[in-house]
Order: C-alpha cells, then structure tokens, then sequence
C-alpha cells in the first residue's frame, strides 16, 4: 500500500467515447495523460501546471478535490490535507474525457490517501456514478477498448485490448459542453430506430474486435443515437469526416459529444492522414494518438512536474 508514503503520482489517460453509434458504452484510452503528484500537507494546496487549468480552485474546491472527498465519504475514509501538483494535456471540453479523467485520478488519491483498498469494480462503479455513464470513465480506469452497460447501480465492463489500427484527432479552438450537447437530443426513439441504433453499435464492436475496418467505419458513419442530432453544434464534422476517409481513414466520428473529432486507421496510414488534414483544417490541432493499454497508473515514488506554475 502507498497509505503514509511521502509522495506519489496518478497518471490517468484521456479517451474517446461513443466511436459513432457505441453511445454512452462505448470508450477508447487514448495517450494523452492527466499527471497529479500528491503529498500530504497541512492544508489542501492545488498547483496547475497549465494556462487553461489556471482559472480552476486551488484550494479543496477543486473538482479532484471533490471528487476525492465523496469517495472517502462513500466508502469511510479518513482523508488527509494533500498538496497537489497538476500537469495535463488533455484539452478541457473538447471531447477527450477530460472530466472523467480527473474523476479517476480524484478516486485514485483517496484510496491511496485514506488507505480505501477498493477493488477495480468499486472504482467503476464510483466513476460511473459521478460522470454518469461508463464509457470514458471505464476506459480511463482500465485502458484499451472498453465496452459498458450500467443497469441501475449496477456497472459491467469488458475491456478489449491489442486493437491493430491508429487513431488521429482533429481538435478545434472550440469547446462544446456536454450538458449543451445532451440538450439537442431526442427524449424518445421509435421501437424501429432504436433496433436499427442498436444494431448498428453491436455491429460496429464485433468489426473492430474482428479486424473488419470497412464495416467498421460503414457503423461509425450510420449512427443513429446521437451524430445527426448534434451535426449543428459540430459544423465541421461532415468536412473533417469526408476529407479523413477521402485520405485513407476508415472511420471518423465525434469524440464523445464533440467537437473533436477521431478518425481511425489501418496501421501505417496515419502519418499521411494527419498531414492532409494539417494542410486542410490549419486552424485546428491535429494530434496522432495511440491507444492506452493499461489505464490509469500510480507511481509510489513520484516525480517533479515541471513548468510555470499557475497559482
């Protein structure tokens, strides 16, 4: 146990979720990291080693703070005062996980911190609670290819791992809030729709699993649940989705509720992909990205962040 070591780091990668038509089950970890190292303190202290996170508490009311404190609550720790130093690149509200892995990173520190001993399983459980759904949450937790179902309190994930094909990330200036995006949704589907939505995520998992990128990509680009709705509040996704295939991606869709946009690959073809949609979309950031395996990592030892901090 790290339960009264000096110093430690959680390191917590962010994810894609929903891949098209896996909406709210479906989450991918990808390596773009969250990094907080953690000691004990006297009083709660939290640095951000990046400009967008400067405008974030610095205190206890900071959303890993919170987060760490309802998971000591939960489960009857005793949480002491840490110093918390913060280092990510993951964007904020860009469709990356970037809230469900700060809600991983805020339950790793309290079981490590308040000596919790929880079990894969309550971890799950209790990022599910907090994000509200198990895609981005599972796949940070646990790396690779997550596909998930909460059924009440009740939360079952199966991890996929050794998926052969790349992923690249079409980033705009933009952001685009989640509770936004969940407004322009339907509060009802057909009987019809919703088999013909539900065939198409089923689909989509057994091709990826298999190898089978052109129906792959066919699902990514037929979902039903959620991309037609949101098409207004990501204008750019048609553009981005059709120069992407255009370049030899076999699938493209928004990351989780937008406006990222991921498109994936065979093996081979990314570093073409990512060089014309570069020269295509200038304003934005397109970023080449590897699926995370292992899920989120704690380091008894520790290590110095480093960069200007923002106090």
């Amino acid at each position: 146990m790290m339960h009264g070591c000096e110093k430690y780091t959680i390191k917590v990668p962010a994810s894609t979720a929903n891949l098209g038509p896996g909406f709210d089950s479906l989450g991918l970890a990808l390596d773009l990291y969250l990094t907080i190292e953690v000691e004990k303190s006297d009083k709660w202290k939290v640095i951000s080693f990046e400009k967008e996170l400067g405008d974030l508490p610095t205190d206890e009311q900071h959303f890993i703070c919170q987060t760490a404190f309802r998971t000591a609550k939960q489960f009857n720790g005793d949480l002491p005062p840490c110093s918390i130093k913060i280092l990510s690149h993951i964007p904020l509200a860009k469709g990356l996980g970037s809230s469900a892995a700060a809600i991983v990173a805020g339950i790793e520190l309290a079981n490590h911190m308040a000596n919790l001993q929880l079990s894969t399983k309550q971890k799950l459980e209790m990022a599910t609670e907090l994000e509200g759904h198990p895609d981005n949450a599972g796949a940070s937790l646990l790396g690779g290819l997550v596909v998930g179902s909460q059924l009440e309190q009740s939360v079952d994930i199966i991890k996929v791992e050794n998926l052969n094909f790349e992923v690249i990330a079409v980033v705009p200036q933009t952001e685009l809030f989640t509770q936004s995006a969940r407004g322009v949704l339907p509060a009802q589907m057909n009987f019809s729709q919703a088999v013909k939505a539900s065939a198409v995520s089923n689909t989509l998992v057994a091709a990826l699993v298999t190898g089978n990128w052109e129906v792959a990509g066919k699902m990514m680009k037929n979902d039903c649940f959620h991309q037609p709705y949101r098409s207004n509040l990501v204008p750019h996704f048609p553009i981005v989705q059709e120069e992407a295939l255009r370049l030899g991606a076999f699938g493209a869709a928004l990351s989780g509720s937008g406006p990222t946009i991921v498109c994936f690959s065979e093996k081979g073809l990314c570093d073409g992909i990512v060089n014309g949609l570069t020269a295509s979309f200038s304003g934005f950031n397109v970023l080449k990205l590897s699926i995370d395996n292992h899920g989120v990592r704690v380091v008894k030892e520790g290590y110095q962040l480093s960069g200007p901090a923002v106090i």
